[in-house]
């Protein structure tokens, strides 16, 4: 009788989880912007003619904060 044990590649295991998280952030980030140009379009159409990316950054990051604080109401 042949008994081979396989070990598991923890390399696979550790880029999957990496990859699954950026992933997931990107989601989140995408959805967000989304959401961001269907409720403040003018925030959005500003920081695109102006170049200017940090009021599109903090509306993103107000909206993700929003976003958490209203899922953790629920938990």
């Amino acid at each position: 009788m042949d008994v081979r044990i396989q070990r598991k590649s923890s390399f696979g295991g550790n880029l999957f989880s990496v990859v699954g998280i950026i992933g997931l952030l990107a989601a989140v980030i995408a959805g967000a912007t989304v959401w961001l140009l269907l409720t403040d379009p003018v925030t959005v159409a500003e920081s695109m003619d102006s170049g200017e990316v940090t009021p599109l950054v903090q509306s993103l990051a107000g909206s993700i904060y929003d976003a958490i604080v209203r899922l953790l109401k629920y938990l």
